[in-house]
């Protein structure tokens, strides 16, 4: 059961900044999605609906407009996909103002592959993940996250299993067929039992890519193969993006009209932003700068991190976990199938120094957040509940998604006094836990 008590974790870290400062009254946040191909106006409809149900159910104001326009000046870039908010919560007004870092351009290019380099992915997938032996330390984890890690290697094994039977049963009947009709068994003849058995047997693999909405076999898999492929280094593509995220959000602490910053990392975007934070600090922040929060969601950071080339994000990982600029918390739930719950990402890394101040990790604790009710409807739905974190709990604990994004309080102010839940696990398991020199 997901332990929503606070576990103790010793000493609270240390921190320069002031936790009694006065309410937010603007916040900046900047969400990251994980490996997500969909416009980003999926995660504005959602803020939507489950800000208007978390309102309702915890009484406080929360309403949604239109992004505020750059200004036209010639040669400005476009400002990111966003949206604003205004709350009343606890009785204190709060401006925020949404952006949605994009790269869903770069998900959608990865995913753009044929059912045969499909297989070609799970094939050097597997062999990147067994042999390297991050298969088996990732399992020293979380069973979850593995079997989701494993499943589309079994569906997509399973499909073209069926594609093999359907082959198998064209030849097979049209061999009967030519028993029956007393032709003599040339390889001439069984031509077209075997050409219809390979259009039948394309056809369905065909179906199956088709309704990959349903199976999401196709999806995860070009998600895991996408870090694969590199071993764990970023590729080109994605590097330029981090560096693009970078500038954006060294933009707005310029700007100087905020109380808090805010990144959002959910997912694969967990470890985005790690490295995005990282970047943004080792170039130096200016002297007037607001509270800088991460708020990491249902991360999945050890399936890259354990791989043997992921040295830049490890040493990320320990950079920012040092930090005192910034408070980083890290929530997920056991009921997450898809998240390595309660991992502390740095110390199971095996890249933890000695004066780690960061990530707080604790529990969004589904079992007792979400009513008998709501936890039956939704304990199945595995994908679902991946994105939980940014939804409404109809029996909210410690962790609201809105209060977050939209409240008086800074990440660093609402969560002090806040222990890492007890059961998290801290230790060193990957195999490769080598650093770049700072």
């Amino acid at each position: 059961m997901d332990s929503a008590v606070p576990g103790s974790a010793g000493p609270e870290p240390e921190t320069s900044q002031d936790v009694n400062a006065a309410p937010v009254r603007a916040r900046r946040v900047f969400y990251i999605p994980g490996y997500d191909p969909i416009h980003p106006r999926r995660y504005r409809e959602l803020y939507r609906k489950e800000a208007a149900a978390q309102a309702e159910i915890s009484a406080y104001q929360i309403a949604l407009r239109p992004q505020a326009k750059a200004a036209s000046n010639e040669g400005e870039k476009p400002r990111p996909y966003g949206w604003r908010v205004s709350a009343a919560i606890d009785d204190h007004p709060v401006r925020s103002e949404f952006s949605v870092l994009v790269w869903s351009d770069i998900v959608r290019d990865s995913m753009d592959a044929s059912i045969a380099g499909t297989y070609l992915q799970l094939i050097r997938t597997a062999w990147i993940y067994i042999t390297s032996g991050t298969l088996g330390r990732l399992m020293r984890l979380r069973k979850g996250p593995v079997i989701a890690a494993l499943y589309p290697v079994g569906m997509l094994l399973v499909q073209a299993l069926l594609a093999l039977l359907l082959l198998w049963a064209c030849v097979a009947g049209w061999e009967a067929v030519l028993a029956l009709l007393g032709d003599q068994m040339s390889w001439v003849l069984q031509l077209p039992g075997w050409g219809i058995g390979a259009a039948g047997a394309l056809a369905l693999l065909r179906w199956f890519k088709k309704q990959d909405g349903k199976f999401f076999a196709y999806y995860l898999m070009h998600d895991y193969a996408y870090s694969a492929a590199s071993r764990g280094e970023n590729p080109p593509e994605l590097e330029a993006r981090i560096a693009a995220f970078k500038e954006e959000i060294s933009a707005a602490l310029r700007a100087g009209d905020i109380d808090e910053l805010l990144v959002v990392g959910h997912s694969s975007g967990a470890h985005v932003g790690v490295s995005v934070l990282a970047d943004l600090i080792r170039e130096g922040l200016p002297g007037a700068c607001p509270e800088i929060g991460f708020l990491s969601l249902g991360q999945v950071v050890p399936m890259v991190s354990f791989l043997p080339r992921a040295s830049r994000l490890r040493t990320d990982l320990q950079y920012l976990s040092q930090r005192e600029e910034i408070a980083w918390v890290d929530v997920s739930a056991p009921g997450d199938g898809c998240a390595f719950a309660l991992c502390d990402p740095v110390s199971v890394s095996g890249v933890a120094p000695p004066d780690k101040r960061w990530p707080l990790v604790f529990s969004a604790a589904f079992t007792q957040t979400l009513s008998p009710e709501r936890w039956a409807e939704l304990r199945w739905r595995f994908f679902r509940l991946h994105f939980q974190y940014l939804c409404a709990f109809d029996r909210p604990g410690d962790y609201d998604y809105f209060r977050i994004t939209a409240g008086a309080q800074t990440l660093r102010q609402r969560y002090r006094s806040r222990k890492a839940s007890g059961s998290r696990i801290d230790v060193p398991v990957s195999r490769y836990t080598s650093v770049r020199p700072e």
